[in-house]
């Protein structure tokens, strides 16, 4: 069947092994100095690990695989512990993936395995392996509880976008309107969480955006990056991502840009928390 599993870029990994905690799968391996997928069949496809990868060598791929299974899944994971068993729990509720959820917890029973309370209680967070950059958060108290502006609803503020288009993808690289510019590198996300995001950052700027967790051309959103910086004279870059992990993928994007153009380029990074602050 053709489903969505990782895929490990052999030459960016350097075993570094940030992933192999991240995954209560079981499903990666260090195997000769290099993270390896032992088995399509435990690989949900969600990429809990990529977040945690610092050379952006971990992506998501759609191909022939073997059917995800949750209870060979289950018997992988029930052989590491309570802690495991606890983190997989998590990063299934976190994705909302309630089949598999269903599976593992009827597992659980069938087995006659015991998890606490306190062990599957599902907070925030992703040191046991969930990954909160998809993990539904309802705002809406902290918005409430804030103190009223009675003109912000008639409040009128001026678009500081210069350019069009704004998405990599349908980028030019050889826009003349990227020389002599400072850029402004966004998740797609962080302009509708900042509220302030086209006077505190994008004022004065050409804009890139992208996601680095759905975009499927990781690779060639580096290259196209690559080409903007060799084409042009940038004067410096700015990032904005969201906390979640797997949006570091922005700034390891950029990053390796910068390396492989052969040029110095400032770069600035600014963290954007799912409440709307800079942190």
């Amino acid at each position: 069947m053709k489903r969505k599993v990782i895929n490990i870029d052999e030459d960016k990994c350097t075993g570094c092994k940030l992933c192999i905690p991240n995954c209560p799968e079981g499903a990666l391996q260090i195997i000769d100095g290099k993270a390896r997928l032992v088995s399509d069949l435990l690989c949900d496809g969600l990429g809990a690990c990529i977040g945690y990868c610092p050379e952006g060598a971990i992506h998501i791929e759609e191909r022939e695989a073997e059917e995800y299974d949750e209870y060979k899944t289950m018997d992988n994971i029930v052989k590491a512990g309570p802690n495991t068993i606890k983190a997989h729990l998590k990063h299934l509720r976190d994705h909302a993936q309630e089949e598999y959820l269903e599976q593992a917890l009827a597992y659980l029973k069938q087995k006659n395995i015991v998890i606490s309370e306190e062990q599957s209680d599902i907070q925030g967070g992703c040191s046991g392996g969930g990954c909160p950059g998809t993990k539904a958060v309802d705002l809406r108290a902290d918005k409430n509880s804030g103190q009223a502006n009675p003109g912000a609803a008639d409040l009128k503020l001026n678009s500081e976008l210069t350019q069009w288009p704004i998405q990599l993808k349908l980028i030019n690289s050889a826009a003349s309107y990227f020389n002599d510019r400072d850029l402004v590198v966004a998740a797609d996300c962080v302009p509708f969480s900042y509220a302030n995001f086209h006077q505190k950052f994008l004022k004065g700027k050409a804009l890139i955006m992208f996601c680095p967790k759905l975009d499927q051309a990781q690779d060639d959103y580096i290259e196209k990056l690559t080409a903007i910086l060799k084409n042009n004279n940038v004067k410096s870059i700015t990032i904005v991502r969201m906390e979640v992990p797997c949006c570091y993928g922005t700034v390891q994007a950029v990053e390796q840009a910068v390396k492989n153009s052969g040029k110095t380029v400032i770069i600035k990074e600014y963290t954007i928390s799912l409440q709307g602050e800079i942190i």
